[in-house]
């Protein structure tokens, strides 16, 4: 039986693959053109699988095509000598290996050139590959080398210009015959990254390539694979809750199909639910899988981030997307990032959120003890049936801001900007984890909105929160969070507005709006110690 794959490149013996059959097309239909082209995108995002899968596609359709596979992650301690002397050999290899796997022996001529050769620099590298094609003729026709380069960010930096010059004078001239007729470079970092003295590059001739994360269709497909091989379905909510918290990530799919269907011991015979979601969902973000751990690793790398990504996350105005930007463009690299359809940066997907905002949580506050009135606790806003009562529970975050007052903005080593959002945040997450339930969080269209979800006895709490910007807004936040509820089939929502304002204006008021149930809440955040003579007052 195959299985979902999370280490490494997958394949469609040992895994279920999405065959991303738009994309090899449109890959192969390059190399033909040859093209030099280059993808970089962040970790786990399946470009080592894409690329092994259309050399695969590509020799099957047409023999004339001869594949050179390279892996540079072996150079990344090596200078350019080594790089040149274990290069030539990697080349060397790989040659015979496609012989072989054709079936075809090498003749005199062909091993004696790779026996002999030697790559030292960059246009002995040119060299080889002109005398290389020389022995390509297969009867009237010639076949036509295509080089990949997998983890193409572990090349010496003093190696990097004289290599790509080298290929860029190739492809300039136009050769009939040139060698390698086509180019393709994976790697994390692009070029302009690599090259750390900031010169203009010397690869202007490149053609990217795009290799977007899974769509809602494709994940579909991939789920689907298992159910026809297993027997086992997925809840049509549970396909979409994978899509929508992934952002359609290969990593996190897989990961999160691999718990369902290997490590929850969920019986072949019962659907898998949105209740075993909600579970997996925790054991997810909980463990220290190589994505996450990275996730949080590179956010960690830079001071500036974490204000950075909280303004990202939380203000309504946005920040553009803007690739000159060494921020923005450092956290793309890593995938933290991406580019919203309104042109605007957004978090890569709802599972990093929840992840950036337990990694800047403090793992104490300082407040937790104030959380729940004196000899209470979380189960007191648990009702006789079972269910969460969400108005109390709101209720008393709002009490508990109050009871609070300025010692909220004493959180150690959190933006006061988002200091609400981060105490909410971090309110509900120890309620829901004492009545063991489930929360997550959706990323919707429309900056300067969070919303967290939370599962608990199989019934869904949507809370949204926000920072105050205007009545108008304010206003504008009821509706949208009625069209929210209403797509996922919720009647009752609440609606949490913090208010940095000097004059703050607390709220608290229920409407309906189309039939549903708007609880909202502006919370003051209390902006200064109170003096000694206003304590003595009070």
């Amino acid at each position: 039986m195959r299985r979902f794959g999370t280490q490494g490149p997958v394949n469609p013996e040992q895994h279920y693959v999405v065959p991303r059959t738009e994309e090899l097309a449109e890959f192969i239909r390059r190399v033909k053109e040859g093209r030099y082209i280059v993808i970089f995108a962040p970790r786990q995002t399946g470009k080592t699988t894409f690329f092994q899968r259309a050399v695969a596609a590509l020799t099957a359709e047409d023999l004339t095509y001869f594949p050179i596979q390279l892996n540079f992650e072996i150079y990344v301690d090596c200078d350019r000598a080594e790089f040149y002397e274990f290069l030539t050999k990697q080349i060397c290899k790989e040659i015979e290996r496609v012989f072989h796997e054709r079936g075809a022996a090498l003749d005199a001529a062909l091993k004696h050139f790779l026996d002999n050769a030697q790559i030292t620099n960059h246009l002995s590298m040119m060299e080889f590959f002109e005398e290389f094609q020389r022995f390509l003729k297969d009867g009237e026709n010639w076949r036509k080398v295509v080089l990949i380069i997998d983890e193409f960010d572990g090349i010496p930096i003093s190696a990097l210009k004289g290599f790509l010059h080298a290929f860029r004078h190739t492809y300039i001239t136009h050769a009939t015959l040139q060698c390698p007729h086509s180019l393709g470079i994976v790697g994390v970092k692009s070029i302009a990254q690599l090259d750390y003295d900031r010169s203009v590059s010397p690869f202007n001739i490149h053609d990217d390539f795009a290799l977007p994360n899974f769509t809602l269709t494709q994940v579909e497909e991939l789920l689907g694979q298992y159910t026809a091989e297993v027997g086992q379905a997925f809840a049509p909510e549970v396909t979409e809750a994978v899509h929508k918290q992934t952002g359609g990530q290969p990593f996190l799919v897989n990961r999160l199909a691999q718990i369902l269907t290997e490590e929850m011991d969920i019986p072949k015979t019962e659907t898998i639910t949105l209740a075993h979601f909600s579970a997996a969902h925790i054991q997810l973000v909980d463990e220290n899988n190589t994505n996450l751990t990275h996730l949080t690793t590179n956010i960690r790398r830079n001071p500036r981030f974490e204000n950075f990504l909280m303004r990202i996350a939380l203000d309504e105005e946005g920040v553009p997307f803007n690739l000159r930007n060494e921020l923005i463009n450092e956290l793309t690299t890593y995938g933290v990032l991406a580019r919203g359809t309104d042109r605007m940066c957004k978090i890569g997907n709802p599972i990093y959120l929840h992840c950036i905002l337990q990694a800047f949580k403090p793992i104490v506050n300082g407040l937790e003890r104030d959380y729940f009135p004196e000899d209470t606790d979380g189960f007191q806003y648990l009702m006789s049936d079972g269910h969460i009562e969400m108005e109390r529970l709101m209720d008393n975050f709002q009490d508990f801001t109050a009871r609070a007052g300025y010692r909220i903005l004493q959180v150690p080593e959190t933006p006061q900007e988002f200091i609400g959002q981060h105490l909410l945040f971090a309110y509900l997450d120890q309620f829901v984890t004492s009545v063991n339930g489930a929360m997550y969080m959706e990323v919707p269209t429309g900056r300067g909105r969070m919303d967290l979800i939370i599962f608990h006895n199989q019934r869904k709490h949507i809370v949204e929160t926000k920072i105050w910007r205007s009545d108008r807004v304010y206003t504008q936040g009821k509706q949208q969070l009625a069209a929210y509820l209403a797509t996922e089939g919720v009647v009752e929502g609440y609606y949490v507005v913090f208010d940095h304002r000097e004059v703050p204006e607390p709220r608290t008021e229920t409407e309906v709006i189309n039939e549903l149930t708007i609880r909202s809440y502006v919370i003051p955040v209390v902006q200064e110690r109170p003096s000694v003579e206003a304590q003595r007052e009070h």
